[in-house]
């Protein structure tokens, strides 16, 4: 009788075993670029015997908060920037586990040809939330239309300019509304995303000025829990993501196909590391 007990035992622990092992992967993406070619890699890995599923959230906090509850095992939605703030104000056990797409932003203008034509006093849009702000400000800094305090970096607000000699009036606005901002203004920062989503694929391939790979603080991170990162599955997903043809032709197809709205940062090794 002990023995059988102990042989039941056993086969239960190894049926616990065997459904640990058929868990799918679980990511976490939100609707667009991100979640279009994540759903590609994902079919990429089930064909390679890797079962992930694809969880799309609508909103920035949820993701973070159910990677951190342990319900999903890696999220893809956010950059470094973003992610250091979310640990910072909620104290989330998450890091960087890999380095997917880069996003760029661009200064865009329907009023004007080129930097040089922003006349003096003209407004300006710019995000208003911290971290999206601080990488408009700066690309306004390389165009040379303000100079920030030093040393602010990805920290930089609207309060740390302190060269403006244009006279620029900078606006504050919310950062899904600056593509309907573009109307108003005679420059604002703008996503080139964002702008084909909304149908403006022409103008998203005009901007005055776009970031470039050396903003490698907003690419999209692969983000997992700090005491699951070593999964060895979140490190095939993540290879699979990044060496996948079909991912990148995808990746492209969503950035309207035109290399200057985005960057695979990992195509540069010196530089993407998570």
């Amino acid at each position: 009788m002990f023995a059988l007990k102990k042989y039941l035992l056993a086969l239960g622990a190894g049926a616990v075993m065997a459904t640990a092992v058929a868990a799918p992967l679980k990511i976490g993406v939100t609707p667009g670029s991100l979640a279009d070619s994540v759903q590609v890699a994902a079919k990429e890995a089930r064909q390679a015997g890797l079962d992930v599923q694809v969880i799309e959230f609508t909103d920035w906090t949820t993701p973070n908060t159910a990677l951190d509850a342990g319900d999903i095992d890696i999220n893809y939605f956010q950059h470094q920037a973003f992610l250091d703030n979310a640990i910072r104000d909620r104290g989330y056990k998450i890091e960087s586990v890999g380095v997917g797409l880069l996003p760029n932003i661009g200064l865009y203008s329907k009023k004007h040809a080129a930097l040089a034509d922003i006349p003096a006093g003209a407004s300006v849009g710019v995000a208003n939330d911290p971290v999206n702000q601080a990488r408009g400000l700066l690309l306004l800094q390389t165009a040379g239309l303000i100079t920030l305090r030093p040393g602010v970096g990805a920290k930089a607000s609207v309060n740390d300019i302190v060269a403006n000699p244009r006279k620029l009036k900078l606006l504050e606005v919310e950062g899904p509304q600056l593509v309907r901002a573009i109307d108003d203004v005679a420059l604002a920062q703008g996503y080139p995303a964002h702008l084909v989503n909304a149908g403006q694929r022409e103008l998203a391939s005009r901007a005055l000025l776009y970031s470039t790979v050396d903003d490698l603080y907003y690419a999209i991170r692969f983000v997992a829990r700090s005491d699951r990162k070593q999964d060895p599955r979140i490190a095939q997903f993540v290879q699979l993501y990044q060496a996948s043809p079909a991912v990148a032709k995808q990746i492209s197809a969503s950035f309207a196909d035109d290399a200057k709205l985005y960057s695979l940062p990992w195509k540069n090794t010196a530089k993407a590391t998570p």
